[in-house]
């Protein structure tokens, strides 16, 4: 990617991952790029690229610093799934020279808090900023009253240089998260991925199914998903599947994300994947039981529909698994 062939002389200084800490654990003094920076698009990275750039010459420690839980999710009662979750940020951040994620609890009485007294208690006091980086249309303070400009004002009176990035458009919109998960929503990976300028993922555990696919001639690995995370529409796709902590191993499949109104319509939603010719294990059927499996989708094939009984049923799936090896076959090979 762009920012890491920039960067070929400091990806071989820093780790492949970063430490999450709690603003009490961190390393100190920083330079912050502050926000939620949901899904880590090229807007965000812009900001985040103007402390990593920065932070040498302060002889501070180049971060990121965002909240958890979501603030809506404190002021509003709404739930807000993530496109990356804390922990899957640490190696996307890695690469863009940051060394550490804080992640700041957000509770009703640091949402009372003033914009200066905000700056004060926790940008300063706490992490010691030297440089702040935020994206112009950042709010913070009581009733999110502090603007970007009020964040320059008050962190020039503490003696802390704030860069203020302008938002980044492409073609008639600007990039946001809100855009990348519509195309999610949509079954369209392909323009997630170019807005992400990285292939969208998530991860499960494997847990027990009904064996019904098994019955059927099509096994399928039952993920349990993290509930804080963002899928994408509902329906079939070629994916990619890789077992987390065995080597990188990676298999082409398939995957049918929501409800199964052919076998049972009032079940709820889940996530379940065959993976295609997957190779056997020490001369047995590969069982993947209490596995992380991450899942890269890569082109949606259909919607969901119920099938006039389960033969019928075993020959979509069968037309869906020619569909995915015909795609993934002609696909570039997913980055490690």
């Amino acid at each position: 990617m762009a920012w890491e062939d920039r960067r070929g002389e400091r990806l071989a200084l820093i780790p492949l991952s970063i430490p999450l800490h709690s603003p009490d654990q961190a390393q100190r003094p920083t330079a912050i790029a502050l926000g939620s920076f949901d899904g880590l698009h090229r807007g965000h990275r812009r900001v985040i690229e103007a402390v990593a750039d920065a932070a040498g010459a302060l002889e501070a420690v180049p971060s990121v610093v965002s909240f958890w839980p979501h603030p809506r999710e404190v002021l509003r009662g709404e739930t807000r799934l993530l496109l990356d979750l804390p922990e899957e940020k640490l190696d996307l951040l890695a690469p863009l020279g940051i060394r550490q994620l804080v992640m700041i609890p957000f509770s009703s009485a640091l949402a009372a808090l003033s914009p200066t007294a905000f700056v004060h208690d926790v940008l300063v006091e706490q992490l010691q900023a030297r440089r702040l980086a935020v994206g112009e249309n950042f709010r913070f303070g009581a009733g999110r009253s502090g603007s970007a400009a009020d964040l320059q004002q008050i962190g020039a009176a503490c003696g802390i240089a704030v860069a203020v990035l302008p938002m980044l458009s492409d073609g008639e919109e600007r990039v946001s998260s809100s855009r990348i998960r519509r195309a999610l929503i949509a079954g369209d990976l392909q323009e997630a991925a170019r807005l992400l300028e990285r292939p969208y993922r998530f991860e499960g555990i494997v847990v027990s199914g009904r064996g019904v696919g098994r019955r059927l001639g099509w096994p399928t690995a039952n993920l349990q998903v993290d509930g804080r995370k963002f899928l994408p529409g509902e329906g079939v796709y070629a994916v990619w599947v890789r077992q987390q902590g065995h080597g990188g191993g990676r298999w082409p499949g398939v995957m049918n994300l929501g409800p199964q109104p052919t076998i049972d319509p009032n079940a709820p939603s889940a996530v379940e994947v065959h993976l295609l010719d997957a190779p056997a294990h020490a001369g047995r059927e590969l069982d993947l039981r209490g596995s992380r499996l991450q899942v890269e989708p890569v082109r949606f094939l259909r919607g969901q529909r119920r099938f006039d009984g389960l033969e019928a049923l075993s020959a979509a799936i069968a037309a869906d698994a020619d569909a995915a090896r015909r795609i993934l076959a002609a696909a570039p090979q997913p980055a490690p």
